[in-house]
């Protein structure tokens, strides 16, 4: 008993060492415990994973190859471990043949796409930059046709990974994040994505699956890592200062578009068997020996292309990716012309809404649907696009949307939920 008041009165006294020691304890408990759940997440994943590689396989029939573009940079320096931790082994354990390819400057995974041998399956292991580098070196192929119908997948491993919102459910956990998508992978399962064609007058064309942005908001949130010493206020100070350089920030531009573009029926997964040797032949004779009708030459129509002067705080051209919609009729990608009458505080707090969504199209703005379009700037503009989240000088570009484009692979329960909605 004299024991235990001994020690609560020295605690007491020293309260405030006993305070900190408390909250390291918990601390270190909380942490303890985490590393203990990933633990069990990461084992349950290799468990699933071991399922698909004790699957026998007919002797004659190969291994199936999957390459890996993997930016180590990515999510500043962390996503080599995080991809080893949690992505690696299940893999590895799947009975895949991998190939892991670790890019060393930015630009690479272009370059590498353009000489990749014949794979089964495409992983792109990083955020949105490394998606958008590999598949312009995929699409810049000289057989693009043939290689962009091989299945992609995505492991977000990146500090932006906004497809990774459109293929797998939304969790808060990290390492079940990861898991979960490499092991979505091994399933399969695939949906079409779209895909723009961003070409300027010389240089070649870049490829993006999420959208173009240009503009005031886009400008302040590069620079918003700038005042990471201001912790959570950092985005509102970045927007703030932007306000106090000029003001009030309007960019002209002229735009040409192009309105949608009919979807066509989609095509059967089988193709009809070949007719008999007979069937052919006797179609072959019978159009043969008919008279040749006359046809009719068909007028080519015009392209009714639309024509706007506009003045904007910020443009922005993204696909539809972000909600899918297999009950679409038209192919078309989201146009946005933001109006230039924000005042100060609007665009401080309209900023921040942009950070957490950049494509997200305000009240009072101006949206187009359209296939295609032409961007052209007054002589002597100055900025950059954002493309993807990927910085490019800013310059007269040509947009043109290729539907459908590649075949993405995503978690079961999204198929299944974007084929029940198309159904009712």
């Amino acid at each position: 008993m004299a024991a235990a008041r001994k020690v609560f009165a020295t605690l007491r006294t020293h309260w405030k060492k006993t305070t900190f020691g408390v909250c390291l304890l918990s601390w270190g408990g909380s942490w303890l415990y985490g590393q203990h759940c990933d633990n069990l997440l990461r084992r349950s994943a290799c468990q699933e994973a071991q399922v698909f590689g004790n699957q026998l396989i007919p002797s004659s029939m190969p291994l199936k190859k999957a390459t890996v573009f993997l930016n180590p940079a990515a999510y500043k320096g962390k996503a080599r471990n995080l991809f080893e931790a949690n992505a690696a082994p299940i893999l590895h354990l799947s009975g895949l043949d991998v190939t892991v390819v670790k890019t060393d400057y930015e630009g690479q995974a272009k370059k590498l796409l353009e000489l990749m041998e014949n794979t089964d399956l495409i992983i792109i292991a990083g955020g949105d930059g490394t998606v958008q580098e590999v598949i312009t070196g995929l699409l810049r192929r000289a057989d693009e046709a043939a290689f962009s119908k091989i299945p992609i997948g995505f492991i977000p491993l990146g500090k932006t990974s906004t497809l990774s919102h459109t293929l797998y459910p939304e969790s808060t956990n990290q390492v079940e994040h990861i898991t979960n998508a490499t092991l979505a992978i091994l399933k399969g399962e695939t949906i079409p994505l779209d895909v723009l064609q961003i070409k300027g007058e010389k240089e070649q064309p870049v490829f993006a699956v999420t959208g173009l942005r240009w503009g005031s908001y886009r400008d302040a949130g590069v620079k918003a890592s700038k005042y990471w010493y201001l912790g959570p206020l950092k985005t509102k100070a970045a927007h703030f200062f932007s306000t106090l350089k000029e003001w009030p920030q309007k960019h002209q531009a002229a735009l040409m578009y192009l309105g949608p573009t009919e979807r066509p029926p989609e095509e059967p997964e089988e193709k009809p068997s070949r007719p008999p040797l007979y069937v052919r032949l006797y179609r072959r004779l019978r159009l043969y020996w008919s008279s040749p009708s006359k046809e009719i030459p068909r007028e080519v129509a015009p392209e009714d292309w639309e024509e706007l002067k506009l003045s904007t705080v910020e443009l922005s051209i993204a696909t539809r990716n972000r909600q899918l919609d297999l009950t679409h009729t038209e192919d078309f990608m989201d146009i946005c012309i933001e109006a230039d009458t924000v005042s100060k505080g609007q665009f401080v707090s309209r900023g921040s809404q942009k950070m957490r969504d950049p494509h997200i199209c305000p009240e009072g703005s101006q949206c187009i649907q359209a296939s295609r379009c032409i961007l052209q700037f007054p002589e002597g503009t100055e900025g950059s696009f954002g493309i993807d989240n990927e910085e490019y000088e800013a310059m007269p570009v040509e947009v043109k949307l290729l539907p459908r484009k590649l075949q993405f692979i995503c978690d079961p329960r999204i198929r299944e939920q974007m084929l029940r909605a198309a159904v009712q």
